[in-house]
């Protein structure tokens, strides 16, 4: 391994009940590691913390792809656990063009209802994405306003 790719921790694995286990660069280990983005929507695979159970940062990660496969998949299989974004593939209905409003939308995961509370729940992300908060807190992805269908892009517009 190259000194451009060298790990900021000697080890990275899982113990027997499925939970990261760190050795870091001085040979400690620590259980119970968490996995954190720190731009979690506009730079996914950039600047990773890995923290330990007290909260602490362990170590930091610059870019995933710099990793060996082995370590990137571990952590890239952990984000995936913790990272609950449905992505919004079609506006079914919506309750009035007011808000607060009931959407009826289909996701990556299925059909879902949520209520906007106001205009200002859908922030504009570069290269037409867009993050929609629910009432309750749940993010919501569109990764591209403009290929959404026609009946879709219709609704979304009047938001917008």
């Amino acid at each position: 391994m190259s000194e451009m790719t060298m790990l900021p921790f000697q080890s990275l694995s899982r113990n027997a009940f499925g939970r990261l286990r760190l050795t870091d660069a001085q040979g400690r280990e620590h259980a119970d590691i968490s996995v954190v983005r720190a731009h979690p929507i506009s730079a996914p695979d950039e600047g990773v913390s890995l923290v330990g159970s007290d909260g602490h940062e362990l170590a930091w990660i610059e870019s995933l792809s710099a990793l060996p496969s082995t370590e990137r998949e571990l952590l890239t299989t952990e984000l995936a656990s913790r990272d609950f974004m449905p992505t919004i593939q079609h506006i079914t209905a919506v309750s009035t063009f007011s808000t607060p409003s009931q959407w009826t939308v289909e996701t990556d995961r299925g059909e879902t209802v949520f209520i906007l509370k106001t205009e200002e729940d859908i922030r504009r992300l570069p290269d037409g994405r867009l993050l929609i908060a629910s009432s309750h807190g749940l993010q919501l992805m569109i990764q591209d306003r403009f290929a959404l269908d026609r009946p879709s892009r219709k609704l979304l517009e009047r938001f917008l």
